[in-house]
């Protein structure tokens, strides 16, 4: 997935995927304005990368709206 241009993760600083962005919405507010990559939020919930993946998969399988395809 592309990057979105201007959006940044709030830790490190890395250019953020709309998948990124969805899932800080999703696991941490819904009306986040800042938000994290995929390795900083699996650092944040101290689980694999990997883990973030999955859930982005699950979450767009059960179709919600924030992941859109």
């Amino acid at each position: 997935m592309s990057a979105v241009p201007g959006a940044c993760c709030a830790v490190c600083g890395r250019e953020l995927t709309k998948d990124e962005i969805a899932v800080t919405r999703k696991l941490i507010n819904r009306g986040a304005k800042r938000f994290c990559c995929i390795d900083c939020l699996a650092d944040y919930f101290e689980v694999r990368p990997d883990d973030i993946r999955e859930r982005i998969a699950y979450f767009r399988s059960a179709g919600c709206v924030l992941f859109d395809e």
